[in-house]
């Protein structure tokens, strides 16, 4: 019994909540006001100040929990300005509790420079790790988690959206993104346009909230439904997609690439076709529609003639 009590986690010290001089990063609830864990209610309870990506959203917050913390604002605008200050206060043995607006503060969010800039005067930070959006939508999305590839928000405009994704075609690993309510049916057609409609993918909005939605299909199929369905497009939104199957020897590939075309073009639409023959090799699908044309007009050669 000993050696078993002697193989559990131990607490971690109840002084380091209240300890002076420290950065605490805290995590907060993405949706669910019951997911803040014990130890970040006390973090937040014992700090000196709380530097919050939004005062409003963060005051409130805080006051339904009972607390009366002095808050100041860091956000994208004015982070570099509030170092120099929130550094001389830890030097004086304030404790301070960095927070987002929801979620784990830096994964999208204001704070690196911050973190980076304590740290490199020697300056304790501590991790309350709690809610992250991103690892909540890989945990339902029942796609591969062992290797993830996290984008955070891509581009809002559609010509560096596409070119984005263009670079991310033949990605591997599990892609996760975040992404704007009114950008969704924009962002879910470039996605099935480029990296072929086929490839699986999973759309998570309103996560531990009332209106919590998993959306789980092929990128075509979640591109046309979010066309029909405004639904869709409430919410904060996390976007999972499969990534593109390992690469192969290139000539292996050009032939895969081939067979598929010459057995699929008969039967589907030339658009279709591409975009199947993308999703299943991985290939970009600029590069595969080009070949399908080539083979159409009956004037490509075989690979590697």
């Amino acid at each position: 019994m000993q050696d078993e009590a002697a193989r559990l986690p131990r607490a971690y010290p109840h002084s380091i909540v209240s300890a002076p001089g420290t950065l605490f990063v805290v995590a907060t609830p993405i949706g669910n006001r019951a997911d803040l864990s014990t130890r970040a209610r006390e973090t937040l309870a014992a700090a000196d100040l709380v530097a919050a990506e939004d005062t409003r959203h963060t005051g409130a917050f805080l006051a339904q929990l009972g607390l009366h913390v002095p808050l100041v604002s860091l956000h994208d605008h004015n982070e570099p300005d509030r170092i120099p200050d929130l550094v001389a206060r830890l030097k004086a043995g304030s404790r301070i509790a960095l927070v987002s607006d929801a979620g784990t503060p830096l994964v999208s969010d204001p704070g690196y420079r911050l973190v980076a800039a304590v740290a490199a005067e020697g300056i304790l930070v501590v991790p309350i790790p709690g809610a992250c959006a991103a690892v909540a939508a890989l945990s339902v999305a029942g796609l591969p988690t062992d290797r993830f590839v996290f984008e955070g928000f891509l581009p809002a405009r559609g010509p560096k959206r596409r070119a984005r994704l263009e670079a991310l075609a033949a990605e591997s690993r599990t892609l996760v993104f975040y992404e704007a309510p009114h950008r969704i049916a924009e962002t879910l057609a470039d996605v099935a346009s480029v990296f072929g409609a086929e490839r699986a993918a999973v759309l998570a909005r309103e996560l531990t909230k009332l209106h919590e939605q998993v959306y789980r299909d092929s990128a075509g199929a979640l591109a046309a439904r979010a066309a029909a369905e405004p639904n869709m497009a409430r919410g904060e939104a996390v976007l999972v997609v499969a990534g593109a199957p390992e690469a192969v020897d290139g000539g292996a590939v050009a032939g895969l690439v081939d067979r598929l075309l010459r057995a699929l073009l008969p039967e589907l639409p030339l658009s279709r076709a591409v975009d199947v023959t993308s999703a299943a090799t991985g290939q970009r699908r600029n590069q595969v529609y080009e070949r399908a044309l080539a083979l159409k007009a009956g004037v490509a050669r075989e690979p590697g003639a």
